[in-house]
């Protein structure tokens, strides 16, 4: 399912994500040794597993609930000595163990509520449309939104562990515009994501949040929308040379310019737009005509339609020497397909 695309430096100024705020408040600026990442990890794991230690959840709530929302979840803490409530589930017995380089090796925890009736799940570099709230090891809510918010993964302010998560939840089963303004979603991915500093704004004092804190992410994740940042017919997540899940450190041609924001990757004179092969598709369902079947490396760039007949233009990553290499990361490949004879 598709959404519409928003502009996050504008939904920045709109809903003051905390990822976007700095605290300008502040008479004095506050100075934050910088520590060795490895070892803050080590101390976060400790943090994160004691909470997960001694916090329980009501589990049955999501047992068979065919719409589970995070607004269901209620998070305890278990008094020493003693037992954990029946119907409840020690966070510890219930978390997915999860582990990602990210400048060190990190280990995160996902409690899975319900994983999303949708086909799709979104790619690290996508837009979501999802509601969170944002809490620290303490409770201390620092944010939320509440109705459906659009966010780009990849945008700077966004932490690198909503780029880890999102990405294993599948998106809503269906949705309904009832004509009133609203959606109505339903079997939506729900969970929460517990993750080191590091995966968060590690050294960085955001409102609320201290430096090095480990963090707290319930989410409900309705939609998504594949990105491609620089319309260059290429999807961002393909952008991504060395397969590590990010895109500002992989830059073909090294002008400076990532490759997912870059028109030409490989600077070798032809934009990549035209070093993809393209290709138009003409269906008339007012035939009985299906759409077709696109290849694995062939995406859809634009449709449009018109009484019953749809035209969809897409674009295919093209090899021309069969080297492993795609054409438009080849400098030494400057075939123009979009060039008419």
């Amino acid at each position: 399912m598709k959404i519409k695309r928003v502009l996050l430096i504008t939904l920045c100024v709109i809903i003051g994500f905390v990822s976007c705020s700095k605290d300008d408040n502040r008479d004095d600026p506050i100075i934050v040794d910088l520590r060795d990442r490895a070892e803050q990890q080590v101390i976060d794991r400790d943090s994160l597993i004691g909470y997960l230690e001694t916090h329980y959840y009501n589990s049955s709530v999501y047992v068979g609930n065919p719409n589970p929302s995070i607004n269901d979840l209620v998070i305890t803490e278990l008094p020493d000595g003693e037992s954990v409530p029946a119907d409840h589930t020690l966070l510890i017995d219930a978390i997915e163990i999860k582990t990602t380089v990210f400048e060190a090796d990190y280990e995160y925890y996902i409690l899975r509520l319900n994983q999303g009736g949708g086909v799709d799940r979104p790619n690290f570099s996508d837009d979501v449309r999802v509601i969170y709230t944002g809490n620290l090891l303490d409770e201390e809510v620092f944010d939320s939104a509440v109705t459906p918010t659009d966010f780009d993964l990849v945008n700077p302010n966004i932490i690198s562990g909503w780029r880890k998560v999102f990405p294993s939840f599948n998106v809503a089963e269906s949705f309904i515009e009832p004509g009133d303004g609203t959606i109505s979603f339903s079997n939506v991915g729900v969970g929460v994501m517990f993750l080191p500093s590091g995966l968060g704004f590690f050294s960085s004092i955001q409102n609320g949040i201290p430096a090095y804190s480990p963090l707290i992410f319930k989410f409900e994740l309705y939609q998504s929308e594949i990105n491609d940042h620089d319309s260059d017919g290429v999807p961002s997540y393909l952008e991504d040379i060395d397969d590590d899940g990010e895109v500002f450190n992989d830059d073909t041609d090294e002008n400076g310019i990532p490759n997912y924001f870059d028109v030409d990757d490989d600077g070798d004179g032809v934009l990549t737009i035209n070093e993809l092969e393209h290709k138009e598709y003409i269906v008339d369902t007012n035939e009985g005509e299906q759409e077709p079947i696109l290849d694995a490396d062939e995406f859809e760039i634009s449709r449009s339609e018109n009484l019953g007949v749809i035209t969809i233009n897409t674009v295919k990553i093209m090899d021309s020497n069969n080297d492993g290499l795609a054409d438009f990361l080849d400098e030494n490949i400057t075939i123009n397909y979009n060039e008419e004879d």
